[in-house]
């Protein structure tokens, strides 16, 4: 390969001076390189009149020959060293504020375990049926049913919803009952519009009174931020409220409620055994879920 390398050079450059710079070699070690590769081959490759060289026939050939498949070794390398890459890379699509709430104050262990491997996050509000926006990703987590076609699924933990207040702004919330619940403003999340609805059919309360349906937020964080601002109550998963609960920044009203949903990992079966996402895998599935 190193006779060849020498001649390809030599035979772009016209110059073995030239070549030499290229390979950070020396001109004489280029010179001895076309020669021996000269004698393996037995024909002539370079004319040579003094220090001027200038490609035979079948050297011209040769070259132009050598030039495409040395440019496809090279491209092969590439991607070669391109694959061990990304096998060490995951693009993981997350829930955001399940991502700032949850995943990111761990992800220091997980680097500290594997220092090799990246892991890109993006954050996304995903179908339930994973139809739209996640195709591109080697994993996600999710919540939802765990049943979708295509893919594994590893459940983390099934889902529980309270009513959570700011003590400042609701300093009697000790005393609160469902019907007073149903007198304050309610705060949801765009992609769970019928979340209150659900939760005062769960306690009972229906039909009695139309509940004051406050503004809606794509991102739950934001709703917490409301909340924690007095705005109104909220419905939110109580693993994304557990600091601001321990805090005294949120309190709970009422018993949690069952969603009926469960947080995943999820991701394509033909992605099983990328090394990145079996490295992240095995490093979530040990983390002690809590029963949230």
């Amino acid at each position: 390969m190193s006779l060849l390398l020498a001649f390809e050079a030599a035979g772009r450059h016209g110059s073995f001076t030239r070549a030499a710079a290229e390979l950070a070699l020396t001109q004489s070690a280029v010179s001895r390189q076309v020669q021996a590769l000269e004698a393996l081959l037995e024909v002539a490759l370079f004319k040579r009149e003094g220090r001027h060289i200038e490609l035979t026939a079948a050297g011209a050939l040769y070259q132009h020959e050598l030039a495409g498949a040395l440019a496809r070794i090279r491209g092969a390398t590439l991607q070669t060293i391109s694959h061990r890459i990304e096998a060490d890379t995951l693009h993981l699509a997350v829930l955001p504020t399940f991502a700032s709430k949850w995943l990111m104050p761990r992800m220091g262990d997980f680097y500290g375990r594997h220092p090799g491997s990246l892991v890109h996050l993006h954050s996304r509000i995903v179908r339930g049926d994973l139809s739209e926006g996640v195709q591109d990703m080697s994993a996600i987590i999710c919540a939802g049913s765990g049943q979708w076609p295509g893919y594994v699924a590893h459940r983390l933990l099934s889902e529980k919803l309270v009513v959570v207040a700011s003590p400042k702004a609701l300093p009697a919330h000790a005393q609160m009952s469902v019907q007073d619940a149903g007198r304050q403003l309610l705060l949801g999340v765009v992609s769970r519009p019928h979340a209150w609805s659900d939760w005062f059919a769960s306690v009972g309360l229906t039909g009695s009174s139309t509940p004051r349906l406050g503004p809606s937020f794509e991102h739950t964080a934001h709703l917490i931020q409301a909340v924690i601002a007095g705005i109104g109550i909220g419905l939110v998963p109580r693993i994304l409220v557990q600091d601001e609960i321990a805090q005294g920044e949120l309190v709970t009203l009422f018993e949690p409620m069952e969603s009926g949903r469960g947080y995943y990992l999820a991701y394509p079966t033909h992605n099983q055994q990328l090394p990145s996402l079996v490295a992240f895998r095995e490093w979530l599935l040990s983390i002690p879920f809590p029963d949230s």
